[in-house]
């Protein structure tokens, strides 16, 4: 049963053999590095009650960070890091006018400074995600901690802006109901596809958005299955709506292989499979990509194209790969049969125990996807 309906969430290390105090112990540990540890921490306080997470490879704050970071304190019952973290979201990041009024701004810099003035969609979805679940954990406030109604509000403007001639482009495409990698770009990027998030957007949207969301679900669980490799699993950084990676190169770089966004789609499918188990063919993919690297040390070799060349490219993040991989394990059934799918995927889950949160400048992604698996291998990344 789901757990979305049973209120019971899988403990995959308890599964593997570690205890309740082991786990918590982790957490505890994860959460204080990634907050408070002076030498490693991404988190960091600032006037007027409010806080930032900050990418530290590109000296940065983007909405991605600021989202993951809300995500991580609503799950963690950590209320004042959130607030604080939103409002400087809220403060910094919103923009009040031009065609992307109502969106947020993908990159500040640490005072504030706007760098862009464009949004980037997965930012969005995780704060209106983790805003619903602050309402529901904690109620509503006022003003901009009225969490629910901020969240519907966004909602409204991702899927509604540009209609009937308003400035503006739409985070989803209408017609396909998938979400884009940029309002008014011809493609997406399948680890933006969180259908478990849109499944319960289409129980606390606005009511005349709901019917939107539900579709959105079923069709973001279908889009996974094409663009992931039938054989390797993998998926390409960005791709088109038929699955297929996109192939022109951008100006900032090429993302037609399995890189760094790649790596969060097993994830997201184990989290979701977890939640809702409505499978339409996506939830074998983390499996697939577990069988066809075989071992860590290979995933994390090298860039790969989707249907499994190597190429001369060196991992950026081989931490986050190993922890969004591992996460993937919730979408495999438990099993005590050494010949099983699980045997395989305990592997991973053993090695994702084993190995510490990343140091240094490239910590900031690699850990909040830490984080994440943490969270969802030990039953306490839930619906609230």
């Amino acid at each position: 049963m789901p757990a979305y309906k049973s209120g019971n969430y899988r403990n995959v290390f308890k599964e593997i053999g570690k205890t309740e105090e082991e786990i918590n112990k982790r957490l505890d540990l994860a959460f204080e590095t990634l907050f408070y540890n002076e030498e490693e921490k991404i988190y960091h306080e600032a006037e007027n009650d409010t806080a930032y997470l900050q990418d530290t490879g590109n000296l940065d704050v983007r909405t991605e960070g600021m989202s993951y970071g809300m995500m991580m304190c609503v799950q963690l019952d950590k209320k004042a890091e959130f607030d604080r973290i939103w409002k400087w979201a809220r403060t910094n990041m919103y923009m009040n006018e031009g065609p992307d009024k109502g969106y947020f701004a993908w990159s500040c810099m640490p005072n504030g400074d706007k760098n862009a003035t464009g949004p980037a969609p997965d930012g969005e979805e995780f704060f209106a995600m983790s805003l619903f679940f602050a309402s529901h954990r904690w109620g509503d406030g006022e003003g901009i901690f009225e969490y629910s109604k901020e969240a519907k509000d966004l909602l409204r403007i991702c899927i509604h802006k540009g209609e009937n001639g308003t400035p503006g482009k739409s985070m989803w495409n209408r017609d396909n109901h998938y979400i884009l990698f940029v309002p008014g770009f011809p493609f997406t990027d399948p680890s933006y596809h969180l259908p478990h998030f849109y499944d319960l957007f289409a129980e606390w949207a606005y009511e005349e958005d709901r019917d939107f969301w539900k579709i959105a679900a079923t069709e973001s669980r279908k889009y996974l299955v094409k663009a992931c490799h039938k054989d390797t699993g993998l998926n390409a950084e960005y791709a088109n709506f038929d699955g297929s990676p996109v192939e022109a190169k951008m100006e900032w770089g090429y993302f037609g292989n399995f890189f760094s966004d790649s790596y969060r789609t097993a994830a997201n499918i184990g989290l979701d499979y977890e939640w809702f188990k409505k499978d339409e063919g996506q939830a074998e993919v983390p499996i697939r990509m577990m069988k066809f690297f075989g071992s860590v040390l290979e995933a994390v070799r090298c860039e790969y194209t989707i249907d499994g060349k190597p190429t001369d490219r060196p991992v950026l993040h081989p931490v986050g790969l190993l922890a969004t991989t591992a996460q993937g394990a919730l979408s495999v059934p438990y099993s005590t049969d050494e010949n099983s799918d699980f045997a395989i995927a305990k592997r991973w889950v053993e090695a994702f125990w084993n190995e510490p949160l990343r140091k240094g400048v490239r910590r900031y992604y690699d850990n909040c996807l830490y984080m994440f698996a943490l969270l969802a291998l030990s039953g306490n990344y839930r619906i609230w």
